[in-house]
C-alpha cells in the first residue's frame, strides 16, 4: 500500500506581514475612537497626513533603490509606522510637523538603512524624537480633554487650524493649549509645588493619570492583550517594560509622594502603554530571545522613568526605545538560548 505523504515541511504557517499589520492597526482602532473623542478631529487629520506622506515617500524611495514597489507598498508596516507617530503628535499642530516627521521617520529611520527588515531603530521613534527636539514648541501644543467638544471644535475648524493656522475669532492657540499631566507636574516641581497640590490646583486630573489619557491607555492596554492573545507580539516585553517602569515609581513614590508621582499615574501618563505594546515590540528593532526581551523590556522601563524624573523631557518613552534599540544586538549576543544537546558555555 503506497502513502501519499507530502514532502516537508509539514507545518504552515499562515502569517504574513500583510495580516501581522491588519491585525495591530484593528488593535488601534479602540483607542483612535476614543482619542478623537476627547480631543478631536485632530489625530484622524495627523493620520491621514502621515500616511500619504509615509506611502509617498516609501514609493519614492523603493523606486530609488530599484525595489519591488508592490509588496513593500501593500504590506501596512509602513502605514503602521505613520499611525504611531500620529499618536505622537499634538492634535493642531501644523500640518508640516506630521509631514516632516513621517518623511524622516520613513526615508533615514528605515531606508537609509536598507529598508523593512534592517532598520536597527523603530522609524517611528526616530521620527518623533527628531521633532520633539527640532520643534519642541509645536510638540508641546496639547488640548485639554474634551475642550474641543466644549467649545464645538468640528472637523472643518479643525482642518483650518491645522493647514492654515487659524482658529475662530475670539480663540489663539495659546490660549487653548495646555501641558499634559506629566508636563505640569514636572514644571510644578521645578518651582517646588508638590504633586498634590498641583492635583488639587488643576482639573486635569483623573483617577490615575489625566482626565482622557488615562481612557485611552485603557484601550491601547486591551489592543495590546488581544495582540498577544493572537500571538502578534509576544508577552515578555510589554509586561517587562511596564512592570520595571511600575517598580521603579513604587519604590520613589514611597520614599516620597510629595515629590514622585504613584506608579499608577506613570503608568496611565504619556505613552507607557502605547510604547510597551506598539512600539518597543517591534520585531526588528527589539530584542529576540526570551530572556533578551525581559532585559530589552526593563531596561526601556527604567530609561523611561529616569528621564521622565531627571531628565529634560516630560516623557522618556521614545528616547528609551531608541537607546534600547541600540542594545538590542548585544542583547541578543548574550541571551541566547542553550542548544538541545550542548552544554552553555
Amino acid at each position: 500500500m503506497s502513502l501519499n505523504t507530502p514532502t516537508s515541511p509539514h507545518i504552515h504557517d499562515d502569517t504574513s506581514v500583510t495580516k501581522v499589520m491588519l491585525r495591530v492597526l484593528l488593535a488601534l482602532v479602540p483607542a483612535i475612537i476614543a482619542y478623537s473623542w476627547y480631543f478631536g478631529w485632530g489625530l484622524l487629520i495627523n493620520i491621514a497626513i502621515a500616511a500619504t506622506t509615509a506611502l509617498a515617500c516609501e514609493y519614492t524611495m523603493l523606486m530609488l533603490r530599484q525595489r519591488p514597489v508592490a509588496p513593500f507598498m501593500t504590506d501596512g508596516s509602513i502605514v503602521v509606522t505613520a499611525i504611531l507617530l500620529a499618536f505622537c503628535i499634538p492634535p493642531l499642530a501644523p500640518w508640516w510637523i506630521a509631514f516632516l516627521g513621517t518623511g524622516f521617520a520613513v526615508v533615514v529611520g528605515k531606508h537609509l538603512y536598507g529598508g523593512l527588515g534592517y532598520n536597527p531603530f523603530n522609524p517611528a521613534m526616530v521620527g518623533y524624537v527628531m521633532l520633539l527636539i527640532s520643534f519642541p514648541k509645536e510638540m508641546t501644543t496639547w488640548l485639554p480633554p474634551n475642550l474641543v467638544q466644549d467649545l464645538n471644535f468640528g472637523f472643518l475648524t479643525s482642518l483650518n487650524a491645522v493647514f492654515t493656522g487659524n482658529l475662530p475669532a475670539g480663540f489663539s492657540l495659546d490660549g487653548i493649549t495646555a501641558a499634559t499631566p506629566l508636563d505640569l507636574i514636572k514644571t510644578q516641581l521645578n518651582q517646588d509645588i508638590t504633586i498634590t497640590e498641583t492635583k488639587n490646583s488643576y482639573a486635569l486630573f483623573g483617577d490615575f493619570g489625566g482626565i482622557g489619557w488615562e481612557w485611552i491607555g485603557n484601550w491601547v492596554f486591551l489592543g495590546g492583550v488581544w495582540l498577544i492573545y493572537k500571538k502578534v507580539i509576544n508577552w515578555h516585553i510589554p509586561v517587562a517594560v511596564l512592570g520595571s517602569l511600575f517598580v521603579i515609581s513604587l519604590v520613589f513614590f514611597l520614599m516620597d509622594a510629595d515629590y514622585y508621582g504613584s506608579p499608577m499615574f506613570h503608568l496611565f501618563s504619556g505613552a507607557a502603554i502605547l510604547g510597551a505594546f506598539f512600539i518597543a515590540t517591534d520585531p526588528v528593532s527589539a530584542a529576540t530571545t526570551p530572556r533578551g526581551r525581559i532585559i530589552y523590556g526593563i531596561g526601556i522601563g527604567l530609561l523611561t522613568y529616569i528621564i521622565r524624573v531627571w531628565g529634560g523631557y516630560p516623557d522618556g518613552i521614545g528616547f528609551a526605545v531608541l537607546l534600547m534599540n541600540l542594545a538590542a544586538p548585544t542583547i541578543d549576543y548574550y541571551t541566547q538560548p542553550r542548544v538541545y544537546g550542548h552544554k552553555r558555555k
